[in-house]
């Protein structure tokens, strides 16, 4: 173990993480297991090291109701994230892994897309509070991958995919399925529409529809993505509109 509270270790830390950023190169920090210690330690670490980014492993459990699915609510586990973020500095390069999105997303699209629009109307992760400061991401190698703790649906993993690349939230994408599970073309396809289109981590989104088995919403008023079986939407889609990408259950204009 290490005593975090400790100066001497402290200061050792932050020399090698200077070192790793003027010798090695190193822009930014991954926290692993950031509930191990507290944020004002984190954030000595940070406010010492000046990275450009850095992102907090808060992984904690959701809350689930009787039937063993989590609940509609999840605000007290973005509440944990978001207070993360705050105590570190929340006009800093801190951010956390949207570990409300994941845990909900997983459940989503197994056809109770209605989740994914929160009681007040907006999205239900973390996105949906602070999305400058949320990383949103499908599968991790603890959550999916060998370790296969928590994993994504395995056949709706680019509907998880077509969500994150179009939301808001700074997305990142699983080495594993990019290289390995042949969906590189796929996942291209969605970042280049994020890219050409501008969208941000703080992109304005507008939730059209959230039912069991179709999810819509338009991004900035320019990208809509939809989610789900339910075939005929054209009605919901705006004149002007053109299909950019598409797969198994999604698409995206």
């Amino acid at each position: 173990d290490i005593d975090h509270l400790n100066l001497r270790v402290q200061k050792e830390l932050v020399e090698w993480l200077n070192w790793l950023k003027a010798d090695i190169g190193f822009d930014g920090w991954r926290f692993d297991f950031a509930k191990g210690y507290s944020a004002d330690v984190a954030k000595i670490y940070i406010d010492r090291s000046e990275p450009s980014f850095a992102v907090a492993e808060m992984w904690t459990s959701l809350a689930y109701g009787g039937d063993g699915k989590p609940n509609l609510n999840q605000d007290q586990h973005r509440q944990e994230l978001v207070n993360w973020v705050d105590k570190v500095g929340g006009k800093g390069p801190a951010t956390t892994f949207d570990f409300t999105t994941k845990g909900i997303l997983n459940v989503a699209v197994e056809g109770e897309l209605w989740r994914l629009r929160g009681t007040d109307g907006k999205a239900p992760g973390m996105i949906g509070w602070w999305p400058a400061k949320a990383v949103t991401f499908v599968d991790n190698h603890d959550t999916g991958s060998t370790q296969h703790m928590w994993p994504f649906p395995s056949d709706r993993v680019m509907q998880g995919y077509a969500y994150i690349l179009t939301h808001p939230g700074t997305p990142c994408i699983f080495y594993d399925h990019f290289f390995d599970w042949g969906l590189k073309e796929e996942i291209d396809r969605l970042v280049s529409v994020r890219t050409r289109h501008g969208i941000h981590s703080e992109s304005k989104l507008q939730i059209i529809e959230a039912d069991a088995d179709l999810y819509l919403a338009e991004i900035d008023g320019k990208v809509i993505v939809k989610l789900g079986p339910r075939y005929d939407v054209g009605n919901l889609i705006p004149g002007g509109f053109k299909v950019a990408a598409h797969g198994n259950d999604y698409a995206v204009w």
